[in-house]
């Protein structure tokens, strides 16, 4: 699995809105700004997390994106389904398709593809949040939230 800017952009969105104060709308141009991302394709992002069910929109001149749920009720893997990306590492291969030697190799492919999808669902945007706030922390940086 490789993650695209796709999904990094995503989860920097959603761990931007989870950081509002009452988890509160912001704006798509405020996200952009804060996050060093391009709002026209971060508007894009954020359509396709609403039709997911992760954000919400807000209108009005107060209004914006905001988290549907709980920083602790949205995973890694939600966001990235969401936006399409693929935890699919076998696309290529099949059962039916390896030769003898190649069994091996393919199991042990699948078996770490199976861990890798319960980690994605595992992990939620409060232990990233946590998780980046310590990196920060370790390193003696302010904890401004640009990751």
């Amino acid at each position: 699995m490789k993650l695209t800017a796709r999904g990094h952009y995503s989860v920097k969105a959603l761990l931007d809105l989870s950081l509002q104060p009452g988890f509160g709308p912001t704006s798509v141009k405020s996200i952009a700004k804060r996050q060093e991302l391009p709002a026209p394709y971060l508007e894009k992002l954020l359509i396709e997390m609403r039709r997911a069910g992760l954000v919400q929109s807000v209108r009005g001149s107060q209004g914006g994106y905001k988290l549907a749920r709980e920083p602790a009720q949205i995973s890694l893997g939600q966001i990235l389904e969401a936006v399409g990306e693929t935890i699919e590492p076998l696309r290529r291969h099949s059962a039916d398709a390896c030769l003898a030697e190649d069994w091996v190799t393919f199991s042990l492919w699948k078996q770490l593809h199976k861990k890798l999808v319960l980690a994605l669902y595992s992990i939620s945007l409060e232990d990233l949040y946590y998780d980046a706030r310590s990196w920060q922390a370790a390193l003696g940086e302010e904890t401004s939230f640009i990751i």
